[in-house]
């Protein structure tokens, strides 16, 4: 199983960017499907953007033209680029590492890391 780390997080004013990173540690990081999901309190957590173990990408709607996912196996790490931020993505955003074998799969989350988007 994967362990995984996120950092990058911090005070963004709108229209602004971040660079969030997921570092994996443990396993063999290439056979993972990766994600970005995020989380506001008093919400569920939401998928942001997936990116698959044949680097097949997909986002939510709400960040569709504004983020990229992206990963590097060598480096065991994926990123999400998120640009002209909006006070709506403000969030702890997590990384989440998922891998399916038959029925049955085994998944991991990072431990989170702040976002905020402010003026």
């Amino acid at each position: 199983q994967v362990q995984l780390v996120e950092s990058g997080g911090g005070l963004v004013q709108p229209g602004g960017s971040l660079r969030l990173s997921c570092v994996g540690s443990g396993s063999i990081f290439a056979i993972y499907d990766m994600a970005w999901y995020r989380q506001v309190p008093g919400k569920e957590r939401e998928v942001v953007a997936g990116i698959s173990e044949t680097s097949v990408t997909n986002y939510a709607d709400s960040v569709k033209g504004r983020f990229t996912i992206s990963r590097d196996n060598d480096k065991k790490a994926v990123y999400l680029q998120m640009n002209s931020l909006k006070s709506e993505d403000t969030a702890v955003y997590y990384c989440y590492a998922k891998k399916t074998y038959g029925v049955g799969y085994v998944d991991s989350w990072g431990q989170g890391t702040q976002v905020t988007v402010s003026s």
